[in-house]
């Protein structure tokens, strides 16, 4: 069994910081990517980011040069910083992981319960 488990989100004003993290947990033999989504109020899940095992990167063009997505491999755990928060982009914010357990050859795609994440004034 795996379980991701997000922290960090919360209420902050616009033009402000916020950062997440998510740390995945159990029968773990590997994690390939890591990223965020996000949903929206009568909207669908939406990419953020992502960051495979090597550190390379991609952002959805809405929050590039204001989000960095980082991992630790030796904690995994993956992480959100948001700067220049804007309204729009309020939401709950989803972990993700293609996770291979151990005793199996297979990854299988895991989800955090989310975060919600508010910029208002």
């Amino acid at each position: 069994q795996v379980q991701l488990v997000e922290s960090g989100g919360g209420l902050v004003q616009p033009g402000g910081s916020l950062g997440l993290s998510c740390a995945a947990s159990g029968s773990i033999f590997s994690i390939n990517a890591m990223g965020w989504y996000r949903q929206a109020p009568g909207k669908q899940r939406e990419l953020v980011a992502t960051i495979t095992g090597g550190g390379s990167t991609n952002y959805a063009d809405s929050v590039k040069g204001r989000f960095t997505i980082s991992r630790d491999n030796a904690k995994n755990t993956v992480y959100l910083q948001m700067n220049s928060l804007k309204p729009e982009d309020t939401a709950v914010y989803y972990c993700n992981a293609i996770v291979r357990p151990k005793a199996t050859v297979y990854e299988y795609e895991y989800w955090g319960q989310g975060t919600q994440v508010t910029v208002s004034s």
